[in-house]
């Protein structure tokens, strides 16, 4: 899979999806560090990428309809989250294939010990 990273998260996000086998692009190194979300989802509706976000703006299904998009995983995160409790997320998440082959179209909500896809 192809995953965009928000600036919000850390930037050893990126080289951990990387270590999985998928391709991963971080927001800040084409440009758009200080983008807003629509520029960001319209960036990754385009480029058929997987936005991986601690933004729960990007939860609302009204503003960005999850079947417009690779993939919508939104971090379910504490305001001040570790970046080990962050990485320990998307590990999570990555470590479940049959997971990943089923985010096309959909939005998936990580927290510790839960993902929650919508649609299911």
């Amino acid at each position: 899979m192809q995953f965009l990273i928000d600036a919000d998260l850390p930037r050893s996000v990126a080289p951990l999806v990387s270590s999985f086998g998928h391709e991963a692009v971080d927001v800040r190194d084409i440009g758009m560090r200080m983008a807003d979300d629509p520029t960001i989802a319209e960036y990754a509706r385009s480029k058929n990428l997987c936005l991986i976000t601690g933004d729960f703006g990007f939860a609302d299904v009204r503003a960005y309809p999850p079947e417009k998009y690779a993939g919508l995983v939104v971090l379910e995160l504490s305001r001040h989250a570790a970046e080990q409790t962050i990485l320990m997320l998307v590990e999570e998440l990555l470590r479940q294939s049959d997971l990943l082959s089923r985010l096309p179209s959909r939005l998936a909500i990580v927290k510790i010990g839960r993902v929650r896809l919508r649609p299911e």
